[in-house]
């Protein structure tokens, strides 16, 4: 199908040789396609190369908004779409997008993601508001500078897509959790920055406030025992955030 505006596909990879290949399959309806690798130790690189229209570049990761804005950098083409690899890119969404650019009407479009965790897709816990930029130009937005959990900051109108975006964050236990890990330490270094101190209440209230707003106000005691375990690994990982936080504060002492 070809496409009325050209479009540029962005994707940040670290050891995603399982789903590499299916992700890179589902960017079909795109002119090019950008992989900003941070040195996987698996064969992600090797496998998403098999493809013609991928170019690979290898930058060792420091956050996640320098490395998006990085990727973009290196983006030929003014439209871009930015999904994670764990993201499935459907037939719809992808017509849709292709629909869209035809005769597009705000800078950057929204889609919402359906999240799935140990093969449950999860309604509720915080997800049923997960709307995501992933179609954008490149001319008007940029990420805002987090190092995690970054946004992309629009200078211009926004609008939403139809399609939904099923997101398979979870392979396995430990993989997830370790993802959260990394996460927590990120954004320790984001609260240091900010000089925010590791106080006692922060260490006991924060996981406390976090495990029961994302289980009782957010609902995740709809999502089953998922939901309580979403719950829990969140909260840990606020804890998690300011031993971290703590840490960074004992090594200037």
């Amino acid at each position: 199908m070809e496409n009325s505006v050209k479009i540029t596909a962005l994707a940040i990879t670290l050891n995603e040789a399982k789903i590499i290949e299916s992700f890179v399959n589902s960017l079909w309806f795109v002119d090019e396609i950008i992989i900003l690798d941070s040195y996987s130790s698996d064969d992600t690189v090797e496998l998403a190369s098999k493809n013609e229209q991928v170019t690979v570049y290898k930058r060792k990761f420091d956050n996640f908004s320098a490395q998006k804005n990085f990727a973009i950098s290196k983006a030929n083409n003014d439209w871009i779409i930015f999904f994670d690899p764990d993201e499935e890119v459907t037939k719809p969404l992808a017509e849709e997008i292709i629909a869209t650019l035809k005769n597009p009407t705000s800078i950057a479009y929204f889609t919402k993601r359906e999240f799935y965790f140990m093969e449950k897709r999860i309604k509720f816990s915080g997800f049923q508001t997960d709307w995501v930029v992933r179609l954008f130009n490149k001319k008007y937005c940029k990420y805002n500078g987090n190092l995690v959990h970054e946004l992309l900051e629009t200078d211009g109108k926004t609008s939403k897509l139809k399609n939904k975006l099923p997101h398979y964050s979870y392979k396995s236990f430990d993989d997830y959790t370790g993802k959260l890990h990394r996460y927590s330490a990120l954004q320790a270094q984001m609260l240091y920055a900010d000089k925010t101190k590791p106080t006692l209440a922060r260490f006991l209230f924060r996981p406390l406030y976090r495990f029961w707003y994302q289980y009782l106000i957010r609902l995740g005691i709809l999502d089953g025992k998922e939901g309580f375990i979403l719950a829990y690994i969140n909260a840990f990982s606020v804890f998690k955030r300011y031993t971290n936080l703590w840490m960074l504060y004992r090594k200037i002492d």
